[in-house]
């Protein structure tokens, strides 16, 4: 089934899930979560120091990462209209799912320009820096669109998350779970439209998933240092390949797209679901001798 005729037959679903989307959704004001009082505290031209806020390094390089991740918006919502149009429902979930990501960097980067909790000069060069490297992730056609958009709101929501439990900061914990609760939000509507798609084509569905866990980066993969702030995050038990193995591909590909017990799939498909299949078990295997490395690291240091 071609795209349009996939979107066309999904219509009806996005509609039904737009809906939900809105009745389950709270309304929030970034101004009130941002500890403003903090801003008359700071002497704006003086150099940034670690020391004004004081947190673990992987936490301050987490912030980062996550705002200059929601900050290349422009590119999400310009791959998004590609992808899927932007016909009503798709065009009216695309719009609705932008000014909600749009609010995410408004109070994340309010938050850190107030608390002085990173260097604002260095956060707003890393943004002139992603925001021209742009958005490139390999995804072709609406199938892999689905798919990877709902590893990534997953992924988004629980890097979030564990941002905030890791703040001892009762503002910032408070800014990171209210943009998880979002993006939670965006990871329901993606997901279950996969569901929908996987009874209309499931072999297309299949091939869609191996290619996009197989290719899958998270967003960031282009901030300038990206790799040293991954391997930093992941010692910090935000994200890293065990939590992407146990909390998204287990939980949803394995468990609610049901990978394992889909019928009628076409020769290439039943192929590429062997290959997934393994490929996650890959990926288990990795994420725990990378954790067992760090905790002997770890073991050497103390």
């Amino acid at each position: 089934m071609d795209d349009a005729a996939l979107l066309e037959k999904l219509a009806p679903e996005a509609e039904r899930f737009l809906e939900r989307h809105l009745e389950a959704s709270r309304e929030w004001f970034p101004h009130q979560l941002v500890p403003w009082a903090e801003a008359g505290m700071v002497d704006w031209d003086r150099p940034w120091e670690p020391g004004e806020h004081p947190m673990p390094e992987p936490v301050r390089r987490a912030l980062v990462v996550n705002l200059l991740t929601e900050d290349n918006l422009p590119y999400y919502t310009t791959a998004i209209h590609r992808l899927f149009g932007v016909d009503h429902p798709w065009g009216a979930w695309a719009r609705r799912w932008t000014a909600e990501e749009g609010r995410h960097s408004i109070v994340i980067r309010d938050y850190l320009t107030v608390t002085r909790a990173v260097d604002p000069v260095a956060l707003e060069r890393g943004r002139m820096q992603q925001m021209n490297h742009g958005f490139h992730q390999p995804i072709a056609g609406a199938a892999e669109g689905f798919v990877y958009v709902a590893l990534q709101e997953l992924a988004t929501r629980i890097a979030h998350r564990n941002t905030g439990k890791l703040l001892d900061d009762p503002a910032g914990y408070e800014v990171m779970s209210r943009v998880a609760a979002d993006e939670n939000l965006h990871f329901l509507f993606y997901r279950d439209v996969v569901t929908a798609a996987l009874s209309v084509d499931p072999s297309s569905m299949v091939l869609a998933m191996e290619r996009q866990v197989r290719d899958f980066e998270m967003p960031g993969a282009g901030i300038e240092g990206f790799r040293d702030h991954a391997m930093a995050i992941a010692r910090a038990g935000i994200y890293d390949l065990t939590i992407h193995h146990d909390q998204i591909l287990v939980p949803v590909v394995l468990r609610h797209w049901g990978l394992e017990s889909l019928e009628g799939l076409s020769p290439a498909a039943e192929k590429s679901r062997a290959r997934l299949v393994s490929r996650i078990e890959r990926t288990r295997q990795i994420g725990l001798r990378m954790a067992e490395r760090r905790e002997e690291a770890v073991a050497v240091v103390v």
